[in-house]
C-alpha cells in the first residue's frame, strides 16, 4: 500500500518515533526525522522534552484496542495539534501543511504524526496500525501489506516467530 507524504509516511514517522530507543535527545532523533523528510532546525531542549512525551502518546494508538478507542486517542492528539489546514506551494507543488506557517519544529512534528495516524485509520483501516505479535517484541507498526494482515514489524520478527514455533512443535514431539 502506498501513502503520500502527509498521510502514512506521517504514521510511518509516528511509529519510528515510538520504536526510537532509549531517551530522545536531539541527536537521536536527527536520524529518525531525516529519514522520513521532515527537515527544519535543530530541536531545543524543551522541544525535546514536549516530543518525549507525544512519543508516549502516540504508542497507545498502536495498542490493541477497538476501533472506537483508537479514535479516541488520535480525536485527542488531533485536537491537541489542530491547527487550520492550509495548501502549500513551497516546493511548487500544492500539497496540504497541517501545522501552523511559523510553527516551531516540534510542533509540526505533534501535528503531522496525528494527521498520519488519522489517514491511515480513515482511508486504510484502524487495523493499520498495530503492534509486532512476537512475544519478545513490542515495536509499533505501520500496515503497508496489500492485503492489511500483516502482524510482525518486521520479516525478522516474523521468522523467528516461525522458527520457534517450530522448535516448540518438535520438541513437543520429541518429549512424548
Amino acid at each position: 500500500m502506498r501513502f503520500n507524504d502527509y498521510g502514512g509516511e506521517a504514521a510511518c514517522l509516528a511509529a519510528d518515533l515510538v520504536n526510537a530507543v532509549g531517551p530522545l535527545t536531539a541527536e537521536a532523533l536527527e536520524p529518525v526525522l531525516s529519514a522520513r523528510g521532515v527537515a527544519g532546525g535543530a530541536l531545543d531542549s524543551e522541544q525535546v522534552r514536549d516530543l518525549a512525551l507525544w512519543r508516549g502518546r502516540l504508542g497507545r494508538c498502536f495498542d490493541p484496542q477497538d476501533l472506537e478507542q483508537r479514535c479516541g486517542e488520535i480525536n485527542q492528539l488531533l485536537a491537541e495539534t489542530a491547527s487550520q489546514p492550509y495548501i502549500s506551494l513551497h516546493d511548487g507543488h500544492p500539497h496540504l501543511h497541517y501545522s501552523a506557517p511559523g510553527a516551531d519544529r516540534a510542533a509540526h512534528i505533534r501535528a503531522v504524526t496525528a494527521a498520519g495516524l488519522a489517514y491511515v485509520v480513515c482511508f486504510a483501516g484502524a487495523d493499520r496500525l498495530g503492534r509486532c505479535a512476537r512475544e519478545v517484541c513490542d515495536q509499533a507498526f505501520v500496515d503497508t501489506s496489500r492485503n492489511g494482515r500483516r502482524a510482525y514489524c518486521s520479516l525478522r520478527c516474523a521468522n523467528n516467530d516461525a522458527v520457534a514455533r517450530h522448535r516448540a512443535r518438535v520438541a513437543g514431539r520429541d518429549g512424548i
